[in-house]
This record gives C-alpha cells, structure tokens and sequence, in this order.
C-alpha cells in the first residue's frame, strides 16, 4: 500500500495513519474544521476539508470510510462510489446496532440486521451501498482507549454506574480496531463483513468499578437503571443487550485482540497514561 484516503479521520482513523506513516505510507484524511485539519497535518496526514475540498485520491489507494450515513445511506459512497473500481482496497466502519436487540445473545455476521433507532437503520443502507462495490464491512461495538475510556469517565465526578440486571455490551480497543484492518490490508476479501470485538462481552457497571479500582478511587455510585435520569441516547444503548462474536475475524484473518477483556484494555489505558504524564515533566 502505498496511499490511504481516509474519509472522516477520527480516533480509528487517525491511529491507523499514524502507524502507516512510519512505514511510508501517504495518507489523505478528510475533516470538517480547520482546527483540526492542523491537527491532522502535524502527525504527518494530509488535511482536506469535506465536504468542500477536492480530495486527491490517487489511483490503487485504499480508502477507509468511517464518515455517519444519513437517511440516503453514505454521503462519501454518493460523491465517490462510482470511482471505487479505481482502489485497492475499501473498508466501512459500520456499528453492531445494526443487529439489535438479542435479549443477550450471541451477534454473529450472518444473524438477520434488526436495527432499531434511525442512525442503526442508515447504517444498514450504507453497508449495502458499500457492499455492492466490494468494501469489506467492519462492526463495531463501543470503542474505548487512550482519552477515551472508563478511566477518563472516573475522573468525572457526575459519573454514576448505571446498574441493569444482565446487561452486557461487547467493546473493542482503538488498537485492536486498528489491528483487524491492518490484517484485512494482507488478506483483502471484497464484500466480506468482520465482527471487531473483544473476547469478553460484560456490564458497564462492572468495567466502571474495576477502571476505579485501577485509578485507586471508590467506584462511582450505582443507581438502577429505572431510576436513572438518561438522556434519550443512553436510553436507546441500555434498550439493546447482545454478545458479539468476533470468531470469523479470528479464523478468516488470523487476528488476535492484543486486549481480549476490557482488564487488559484498560490497564494499557493507565499505563499510557502514566507515560504521557512522565513526558509532560
């Protein structure tokens, strides 16, 4: 690979250009402001402003999609989806929402979509529209690491520990998500679709109490989830219970998650911390 187009350059994104930019490798990303186009451009990635700016997408490059679909699906697949037989390799960064509500059962990629909120649904037109063209399809559950994870949630007074007798969501690691691509780069499989999650689905309230044990700190105070004053998005998460398995990435890419529970996620979470802290000083 010698080009990456990364259309929407956020957490993912931007932690994948990093690691591709130390072996060579060009990257185009796509952002909304001028602060954080600067942002960009000081790791090393080449800022463009979309929509708005012209892209400089050359030929044979890989392009990594992670921009939210709207009602007509993807707004990149309508500007450049016509030019896909142009790249190397084309990546979507979908949500395990578009499986719904299990009741806490196991998501695999071939169970039936049964998307319940709107951005779930727009979800699923963009996968198709992407599919159609030979993208492989990644699923994410909650994405936690480095400043952005229940160690910087403990740190808010405000946090409670919203406790719902056998709830479990599955999370991955920024890294790990980083990791799956890399693995699909050396093993492209147009069209194909991946579970990216850890090995370990468990309750929020329990990977708050341990994130606090970690810092040191009294876990957050609980409250029941029927008691708890939610926003309407809080609401929709908490609505929807389900494990997800990640076994056809392990057996069609040969990936391992360097964090396969969020223990290990985390502990790395506050060892980098500690280290960032040190090089401030």
């Amino acid at each position: 690979m010698k080009q990456l187009a990364a259309f929407g350059c956020g957490y993912v994104a931007t932690a994948l250009a990093v690691r591709l930019i130390r072996r060579g490798v060009s990257v185009t990303g796509t952002t909304r402001t001028d602060k954080s186009a600067e942002s960009l451009r000081e790791i090393g990635i080449r800022p463009c402003i979309w929509p708005g700016e012209d892209i400089p997408v050359a030929p044979e490059a890989a392009w990594l999609i992670s921009v939210p679909p709207d009602g007509n699906g993807c707004p990149v697949f309508r500007s450049f989806g016509r030019r896909a037989d142009e790249s190397s390799w084309i990546g979507y960064l979908s949500t395990t929402g578009v499986y719904g509500d299990l009741d806490g059962g196991w998501a695999f990629e071939e169970t039936p979509l049964a998307p319940q909120s709107r951005e779930a649904v727009n979800r699923v037109s963009a996968e198709t529209q992407w599919r159609n063209v030979g993208a492989h399809i990644f699923r994410l559950p909650g994405i936690y690491g480095p400043g952005r994870s229940a160690i910087d949630r403990i740190k808010d007074p405000q946090t409670r520990r919203i406790v719902k007798p056998g709830q479990v969501f599955s999370r991955i690691h920024r890294d790990d998500i980083v990791s799956a691509l890399e693995a699909s780069f050396s093993r492209p499989s147009p069209g194909s679709i991946y579970n990216v999650c850890d090995d370990e689905p468990a309750p929020a309230d329990e990977v708050l109490s341990y994130a606090a044990a970690l810092m040191r700190r009294p876990p957050p105070p609980a409250i029941a989830f029927d008691k708890a004053d939610l926003s309407p998005a809080a609401r929709r998460f908490y609505a929807e219970c389900k494990r997800v398995s990640n076994a056809r990435l392990k057996a069609s890419l040969g990936w391992r998650p360097l964090y396969p529970d969020y223990r290990s996620g985390l502990a790395a979470c506050m060892s980098e911390e500690s280290d960032n802290v040190v090089d401030a000083k």
